[in-house]
């Protein structure tokens, strides 16, 4: 079966961690990704998170699908070398400060003239303008900026960031839809263009309409921990063993479902009861009454009550209780591949199903510079040449 994406070319020389995020996800359709690194100093990435044996983990899945080669970019063979695997290619994904690759003399438009109809996607934390734009960024500084943090935590608490690339998986995914727009713009009048994309806005986007309702009423959303200023009962409640389970009412049957299954149906019929505003007002009171009535039963009991009810509930897992899930194996989101040097690993699937072109995780990631040789002698680098390339440290 041929994948969606077989036969597009993506050379990713991004670095940490929403440009090869978003490489990977276009590589997971089948795309042929060709990860390119400096050959002494490899993508960060690959030292990130826990090791075994001296293999990286978090690169298994971050590198999929993606072959590796090592060139030297700021070096005039080396930029001569992306030039001509570009001339090939059509999409670049790059994150460096704005004006490293103009520096390198691979600027957009020297790109272009190599190949006309390249989408270059540029990820950086601020974008390509601006008084910020060469200031260095990551992930963290965009969850602060964006007013995420702001919002995250108890409200007697301070602002909380994730404890994970949040902002970068979000800009990842901007990414990656971002080249399908670009490809299909391309597709049109066979014009490539360049994507500036800026980790600090998309997941502004996510945040709301707290923009307009500053805008236009002057108000300013605060923390609120687990609870929600638009709906209750919204919270997380310890059960009679020990764990915790998530409840959701967002919409106006379920928290009547809810308030009956936990005995106070008496509380639906109170005019504050109609909307998920006024609810949140009496929080405290939809609160307790769940809670209890959470913590008087076990787990198991309460999401089977909760089922039966047809009301909104989660067991909070950690990555146990994802692996043990029935509805994620079902679906298949944890997939098992073999690798090279772990034998089988278990990692994330593709990030969603097609009836008739699936996605799939055709390898893990890769060693640092594995590729090299096949990948340039694809654009016609000789093995002499590559042996000198290597003595001079560009490959």
């Amino acid at each position: 079966m041929t994948a969606p994406l077989e036969g597009l070319r993506v050379l990713d020389v991004s670095t940490l961690f929403a440009g090869p995020i978003a490489a990977t996800f276009l590589g997971d359709f089948g795309a042929d990704v060709v990860k390119i690194e400096h050959p002494a100093k490899p993508d960060a990435s690959r030292g990130h998170g826990p090791s075994k044996d001296g293999v990286n983990l978090w690169w298994k899945t971050l590198g999929r699908n993606k072959r590796t080669a090592t060139v030297n970019l700021g070096t005039p063979e080396g930029a001569d070398l992306l030039l001509r695997l570009a001339a090939d290619a059509d999409v670049l994904i790059e994150n460096f400060r704005p004006g490293t690759l103009e520096r390198w003399g691979l600027a957009p438009e020297r790109l272009h003239e190599a190949n006309p109809r390249l989408v270059i996607a540029r990820v950086t934390a601020f974008g390509q303008t601006g008084p910020y734009a060469k200031r260095p960024g990551f992930g963290s500084l965009a969850e602060a900026m964006s007013g995420f943090a702001a919002l995250t935590g108890q409200p007697d608490g301070p602002p909380t960031l994730p404890p994970f690339g949040l902002a970068d998986g979000i800009a990842a995914l901007a990414t990656a839809y971002a080249v399908m727009v670009a490809l299909r713009a391309a597709g049109r009048d066979g014009r490539g263009q360049v994507i500036d994309l800026a980790i600090i806005e998309p997941i502004l986007m996510l945040l709301g309409g707290q923009i307009t309702a500053y805008d236009q009423l002057g108000t300013l959303q605060s923390r609120s921990g687990n609870r929600s200023v638009n709906n209750a009962p919204r919270n997380v409640y310890k059960t009679g063993d020990g764990e915790w389970v998530a409840v959701s009412t967002s919409s106006q049957s379920i928290a009547e479902r809810v308030m009956r299954l936990v005995g106070r149906g008496d509380l639906v019929a109170e005019p504050w009861f109609a909307s998920g505003h006024t609810r949140a007002e009496h929080a405290d009171e939809l609160d307790d009454a769940v809670g209890a009535w959470i913590s008087a039963r076990p787990t198991a009991e309460v999401v089977a009550a909760f089922e039966e009810a047809q009301a909104a509930v989660a067991p909070v897992y950690d990555v146990r209780g994802v692996l043990a899930d029935p509805q994620y194996r079902a679906i298949g989101t944890v997939q098992t591949v073999q690798d090279e040097d772990l034998g089988p690993v278990k990692m994330q699937n593709v990030l969603f199903r097609l009836s008739e072109t699936p996605g799939a995780i055709r390898f893990p990631g890769r060693r640092h510079g594995q590729d090299t040789d096949e990948v340039l002698a694809e654009v016609g680098v000789t093995r002499e040449q590559l042996e000198r390339l290597r003595e001079k440290g560009i490959v």
